[in-house]
């Protein structure tokens, strides 16, 4: 495997899809699978535990589907990460929220929680399916490298997308389910606060990201090192 293609080290990228010489195209394709399934998958996580929990609207409303068209929102699960996935820097975006009815949950300040959680729970488990396409592309490089190539340049991309949407998606930022996680944990009062900031909170990522203010990346390339070394070392 080509070196300045895979490196696990957490202070380098773990791919790079322009040093395979691919043009846009070839790039939307390796990176639409990855980011596709990353955005959907969240949201269906997030409306199966919720009817886990007693809440059957994203069941009724069709949003429990792994068809991506039902939950595809075109700026933000397509437009933002893709650009964003292509000419560098932190990948992330959204799909059409799955509804949930908090006053139909068993628990619902808990169950809540559990249900904000489990959206980048989802990431996490995605970016180990993942290595495990990675370590596949690998086993095929050598006979079948017309094959193995693209499988681990998809695999680490879908490692990286991965990580990045499920960190971010922990920051207490509302409308992000780290917000949610910690209202569940908080008194009443701090959840109150978060509902009247949500309106705004989309604005405040972009400037905190775009700033520096908020730096994710030590965080996303040790997550990223550790999935590596482990499948990898």
């Amino acid at each position: 495997m080509p070196a300045h293609f895979f490196n696990a080290r957490p202070n380098r990228p773990a791919y790079n899809l322009f040093m395979l010489d691919l043009n846009l195209i070839q790039q939307i394709i390796i990176m639409a699978p990855p980011l596709l399934l990353a955005i959907t998958l969240h949201e269906v996580a997030h409306g199966w535990v919720a009817l886990r929990c007693g809440d059957t609207t994203a069941k009724a409303q069709g949003r429990l589907s792994l068809n991506p068209l039902r939950h595809i929102d075109p700026i933000g699960t397509v437009l933002v990460p893709g650009l964003l996935a292509v000419f560098g820097g932190f990948i992330f975006g959204w799909a059409k929220p799955v509804p949930v009815n908090y006053g139909r949950l068993r628990q619902p300040k808990r169950d809540m929680a559990l249900v904000a959680l489990a959206g980048p729970l989802s990431n996490l488990l995605m970016a180990l399916g993942w290595a495990l396409v990675t370590l596949a592309g690998q086993t095929l490089h050598g006979p079948l490298p017309w094959l193995g190539l693209p499988l681990m340049a998809m695999g680490v991309a879908g490692i990286d997308v991965n990580v990045m949407l499920g960190v971010l998606n922990l920051v207490p930022i509302p409308p992000l389910d780290g917000s949610r996680v910690l209202a569940g944990a908080l008194p009443n009062r701090a959840g109150q606060i978060m509902a009247q900031i949500e309106p705004y909170g989309l604005v405040i990522l972009v400037v905190l990201l775009m700033s520096g203010v908020l730096n994710l990346m030590p965080i996303v390339n040790a997550i990223r090192h550790v999935i590596l070394t482990v499948f990898f070392s």
